[in-house]
């Protein structure tokens, strides 16, 4: 009988560079082509495009991203570190690699550890 490892749920602020939009745009594809595995394996819990506040009006049908959130569940924080550093948007300069931050998170109401 194998145990699974405990896990956390960690939150990814990843602010993008003031001229990031552009590239982000370039290797969205890739981007979320890359994410797809970590839905599909429950690691990335939630995750999508920090807007400007412009962008919420229904009728901006061209959203300004100006970064993302993700929310992962992870036994470390270097687990969800590693996919971080290597998802196109780290590696196209993308993100802001020095805004960007890594947190554990406590989801109200749920437990710290995670089955």
């Amino acid at each position: 009988m194998s145990t699974q490892p405990i896990q956390y749920l960690f939150v990814v602020w990843a602010p993008d560079y003031p001229d990031g939009l552009p590239r982000r745009l370039e290797v969205r594809a890739k981007h979320l082509e890359g994410m797809k595995a970590h839905v599909e394996s429950g690691g990335l819990v939630l995750g999508g495009a920090m807007v400007d506040e412009d962008s919420l009006l229904p009728s901006v049908t061209a959203k300004k991203m100006e970064g993302s959130v993700m929310i992962f569940k992870a036994a470390r924080l270097e687990e969800v570190k590693s996919i971080i550093e290597s998802d196109i948007y780290w590696t196209s300069n993308v993100w802001d690699k020095e805004n960007l931050q890594i947190k554990p998170f406590l989801a109200a109401g749920q437990p710290t550890i995670l089955q």
